[in-house]
């Protein structure tokens, strides 16, 4: 897989607090490994609205941060108009938290259920050949 990287958002991942860079760069791991998984052909990392992002040719847009207005918590946002939160929220209910239709979002001090959150990666990942499938084939 191709991966072309966005030097700045090494700088971003950087200037995380030191209790959080490591959970924000589990999540970018997370989401190189499904990209690896599902053998894309290429993935763009880059800066939306300042935030990491990954953008996949036939995906949605994931982005993660961590925000000090809530220190104790950070997470992974998704496109808001997508079917993707609504079908997470069906699939894993009582696995994760959410905000609204656009973010799962995860506690400081909690594991990430990395099986289920690699589901929902993949789905994005691949949303526009999943997107008419029943909860996107969760």
């Amino acid at each position: 897989m191709e991966l072309k990287s966005n030097p700045e958002v090494e700088l971003v991942f950087s200037n995380y607090p030191d209790s959080v860079r490591d959970k924000m760069l589990n999540l970018r791991k997370l989401v190189l490994e499904v990209a690896e998984e599902i053998e894309l052909n290429s993935l763009e990392e880059t800066l939306k609205w300042g935030e990491p992002s990954f953008l996949a040719k036939k995906g949605s847009t994931i982005r993660m941060d961590w925000k000090a207005k809530s220190p104790e918590q950070y997470a992974m946002y998704f496109k808001c108009t997508s079917k993707l939160v609504p079908s997470f929220r069906l699939a894993y209910d009582e696995i994760f938290e959410y905000e609204g239709n656009r973010a799962v979002v995860f506690k400081l001090d909690e594991e990430i259920p990395e099986a289920e959150l690699k589901n929902c990666i993949k789905a994005a990942l691949t949303y526009h050949q999943v997107k008419n499938l029943p909860m996107l084939g969760l």
